[in-house]
């Protein structure tokens, strides 16, 4: 049982606070947190469980936003945790994004999806398309009206038809001029390069995206050519988890509009898209860098903004980088971007370089880490396929599309 969230900037202001239970949480609990921050730097941050001397707090950060959690009692961590993300996404979806702007703007309404989301500390009513029906996402309009009538809520004044259904995540009576689904096949891959160019791991985060426009209370199958190659599966409260568990088949009745049907994680790939070849020497207080991106293993479809951005040392006075394709950019906090974009057919882009190193130093000994980005449409790497999707309790056939598209991750090269 959660008994308070909390909102802090960047700063670590509390930009709002949420008390769910009858004993309140103070708010000197966030200055505690904010303590152990500044003074464990990052390495905090990446701790979603942090245990205080008085309670257990769990953390999202969500685009410079801390969403922090409180609770005295025993809880499973991973609920509160899959809470806080559903509240940053339901926030990010309803704001047009998340920022400390937006969420000082838009006080009331983030407090009214609160009280929906969770009562007494429990989780209740997640699901966007059901507190779309409760509560109006802002617009202008709403906004004009609120300054005229004094009124600021946006709660409706009856409950949603779909909230005593046994599929509460779609509305009744629902009616669409063309039926339609469209099933997106997103996915990230992450790997690590050592600096004998061996990959030392190489694996693939995915999503099963799913943009539904489909009229009545229709069922949908959709099932894979090699769903063995699933790892950490999760789905959507629509799947129904017997039929996956037995034969591994996706059958559910889908929320209506966009929503992430399932995600999934592939391990140990053998081989990347492209290849990133860095080589630094230095002496005599001068460093040389050269690098070269190339494809390694062609996926048949054409690979898009690629961009390679690595920090430049902190002793080093001035650089000189220049390429033979794309864009070679230093920011101010010495971080050196190289936007290639689409990977051309007639040459292998290059970047080469000096760096001036302070006086007295006369090599590198701390050597970057580049951060590699790219995007191919068209083509899973991962090599998941779907097999077909197939609908019931529909009165006619329905027009439906599938896209792949996969973007890089964490994905570095070390040198």
């Amino acid at each position: 049982m959660l008994q308070c969230i909390f909102l802090l900037s960047d700063s670590g202001e509390v930009m709002l606070e949420k008390q769910l239970t009858g004993h309140r949480v103070d708010r000197s609990i966030c200055s505690w947190f904010w303590d152990q921050l500044i003074a464990q730097g990052d390495s905090l941050k990446h701790l979603p469980v942090i245990a205080s001397p008085t309670h257990y707090l769990f953390q999202v950060n969500r685009e410079g936003i801390t969403f922090l959690a409180c609770t005295q009692v025993e809880m499973p961590p991973l609920m509160a945790i899959e809470f806080l993300c559903r509240v940053a996404d339901v926030l990010t979806e309803y704001l047009g994004g998340l920022n400390e702007d937006l969420i000082k703007d838009n006080f009331v309404i983030v407090y009214e999806l609160l009280d929906e989301m969770i009562d007494n500390g429990f989780p209740l009513t997640t699901e966007p398309n059901i507190l779309r029906e409760m509560i109006a996402p802002p617009n202008i309009v709403s906004k004009v009206l609120s300054v005229v009538t004094g009124n600021t809520s946006n709660m409706s004044n009856t409950l949603p038809g779909a909230t005593g259904s046994c599929v509460p995540w779609r509305k009744t009576d629902l009616k669409h001029t063309s039926n339609e689904v469209y099933v997106d096949l997103v996915e990230e891959m992450d790997a690590t390069i050592n600096r004998d160019g061996i990959l030392v791991k190489c694996e693939i985060y995915g999503e099963v995206q799913v943009n539904s426009r489909l009229s009545g209370l229709p069922d949908l199958t959709l099932s894979f050519a090699n769903p063995s190659i699933l790892n950490d599966v999760r789905f959507h409260p629509c799947v129904r988890l017997r039929l996956w568990e037995s034969n591994q088949i996706l059958s559910f009745v889908p929320p209506d509009g966009q929503f992430k049907l399932m995600s999934y994680r592939i391990k140990k790939l053998k081989s990347t898209p492209i290849y990133v070849k860095p080589q630094i020497t230095s002496d005599s207080g001068t460093c040389r860098i050269s690098l070269l991106v190339g494809i390694r293993n062609d996926p048949g479809k054409a690979i898009d903004d690629i961009s390679v951005q690595f920090q430049l040392p902190p002793r080093g006075l001035s650089a000189d980088l220049t390429s033979n394709y794309g864009t070679v950019n230093i920011l101010s906090n010495k971080t050196c971007i190289w936007s290639i974009g689409r990977m051309p057919k007639d040459k292998t882009p290059s970047m080469t370089g000096t760096l001036v190193l302070e006086t007295g130093l006369e090599q590198l000994h701390v050597f970057p880490t580049f951060l590699v980005g790219f995007k191919i449409m068209g083509v899973a790497l991962s090599g998941l396929k779907i097999e077909k999707l197939d609908f019931k309790n529909l009165p006619t056939r329905p027009y439906k599309g599938f896209r792949a598209l996969t973007k890089a991750g964490e994905y570095e090269v070390r040198s």
